[in-house]
């Protein structure tokens, strides 16, 4: 149900076979925002040698893997200044359907490990400056010997159905009319399908029955997993906890309020939900 996987077109990788590459796709962030080439409303992603053709000096870089056989490297940019002309730092969120979905697949990959990179240069058992573990995306401790990995934190999102109608939620932090599905992080202990019940009851106070897998999606903002299920109304009636969300109702296909963009999975969902009633 999901989309086609990055990995047939990707082969994962942390060391460079050779350095004599030539041309790489540079994956190039600054806080929240990518570097891209905008050339007559077309946006790519940097091909070339190295950054420093363009004065770009990167904190540092990240060796990926090959797409198409080509290298890629991410890599951490201290600021947006002075950028040449015809480069721009865009949201990754923005660039969806701008750019090519299995280069937007991996610039969400690399934004990730930029990050992990980021907040693991010193141990956080002892403190002391971690050192790149070869062969691996770890960092380890030369003192109290931690490894550590990418972490990615797992989340649920679900569509609820009562009959022909699905429950749409409206959070604090949503802008406008806008409605999503029910969503929420994974507790210590805790399956999935529990953490699909707990997050409904916590948000807006129903039980829900029969819940099915979906389809999952990386989700880098910034390293979560969104795992997607859907779910039938057992009972009680909706009553938002006004903490997250501020208002929730049962919707039908023709009537719908102002839904999340297609890049999420809680849009392939509800898509998926709009189609099937048709």
């Amino acid at each position: 149900m999901g989309k086609e996987s990055i990995y047939k077109q990707y082969e994962p990788a942390v060391t460079p076979q050779s350095k004599a590459f030539g041309k790489v796709y540079w994956f190039a962030f600054c806080a929240n925002d990518m570097l891209v080439k905008v050339e007559n409303g077309s946006y790519s992603i940097p091909y070339m040698n190295d950054l420093r053709e363009m004065n770009i000096s990167p904190v540092r870089a990240q060796y990926l893997g090959l797409l198409k056989g080509c290298p890629c490297y991410s890599a951490e940019i201290a600021s947006q200044d002075n950028i040449p002309l015809g480069m721009e730092f865009i949201p990754l969120r923005a660039l969806f359907d701008l750019i090519d979905m299995d280069l937007f697949l991996l610039a969400g990959k690399a934004f990730q490990i930029i990050l992990w990179d980021q907040s693991h240069q010193f141990c956080g058992r002892c403190g002391t400056p971690t050192q790149e573990l070869p062969g691996e995306r770890a960092k380890s401790c030369p003192k109290c010997g931690l490894i550590t990995y990418p972490q990615i934190c797992p989340a649920v999102i679900t569509a609820v159905f009562r009959g022909d109608k699905i429950l749409l939620a409206h959070a604090k932090a949503f802008k406008g009319n806008l409605h999503s599905l029910i969503s929420g992080f994974l507790e210590p202990g805790e399956t999935l399908e529990e953490c699909v019940q707990r997050e409904i009851m916590e948000e807006v106070g129903i039980r829900v029955k029969n819940i099915k897998y979906f389809g999952s999606q990386p989700w880098p903002y910034p390293n979560s997993l969104m795992a997607g299920f859907t779910a039938e109304y057992e009972s009680g009636e909706i009553t938002v906890d006004g903490t997250e969300i501020e208002k929730a109702g049962w919707f039908s296909p023709g009537n719908l309020p102002e839904l999340p963009s297609q890049v999420s999975i809680s849009r392939q969902i509800i898509d998926w939900y709009i189609q099937k009633g048709l």
